[in-house]
């Protein structure tokens, strides 16, 4: 067990912080998943900058790796241009 005050705020805040990033990317992989599943490309093409905010977001803060938040967005942008 931690002996410092700051050790001990430093294992709360982590806690919280680790709790905020699970929810987060849990969030945007529904909607990645979500966006998968459409068949309608109006549908598909209005929710697509809305995940691709979130990725960046993600990457952003080191949730997931930039080049994954890249390569994902890729290939979403290919899947709605293809439907």
């Amino acid at each position: 067990m931690a002996n410092h005050k700051s050790t001990l705020k430093r294992i709360r805040s982590n806690e919280a912080k680790r709790l905020l990033n699970k929810y987060q990317h849990k969030t945007t992989r529904n909607a990645i998943k979500k966006l998968r599943e459409l068949e309608d490309k109006k549908e598909a093409e209005a929710l697509f900058p809305s995940v691709v905010s979130m990725l960046d977001r993600l990457a952003k803060k080191n949730v997931i790796h930039t080049n994954k938040a890249s390569n994902l967005k890729s290939s979403l942008a290919k899947h709605v241009a293809a439907l």
